[in-house]
């Protein structure tokens, strides 16, 4: 099983706020920045890695946890995920 927050580390930004963003990637800040879903987080129960996106520091900095341009990220990172083989969608 691969770990996702590690897998984030030197990714590029899949937030992308304009004006922000720093990119990740070779700048070495990207995290997963998970998106608060109302029913899957609450006290003491962190949201599913799989509500994650690939978030330069900047970016998760200046987004809201249940932003529109985090949901955007974690569409894009399930995508990329996806394409590297990480996760399997049937």
């Amino acid at each position: 099983m691969t770990n996702l927050k590690n897998l984030a580390r030197g990714k590029p930004c899949l937030v992308r706020l304009p004006g922000i963003c720093d990119g990740g990637g070779e700048s070495g800040t990207a995290v997963l920045a998970h998106y608060r879903l109302a029913g899957h987080c609450g006290v003491g129960n962190k949201p599913s890695d799989l509500l994650g996106a690939w978030c330069c520091a900047p970016c998760h900095a200046a987004s809201p946890e249940r932003s529109h341009d985090l949901a955007d990220g974690v569409m894009r990172t399930i995508t990329e995920l996806q394409r590297l083989g990480v996760i399997k969608i049937i």
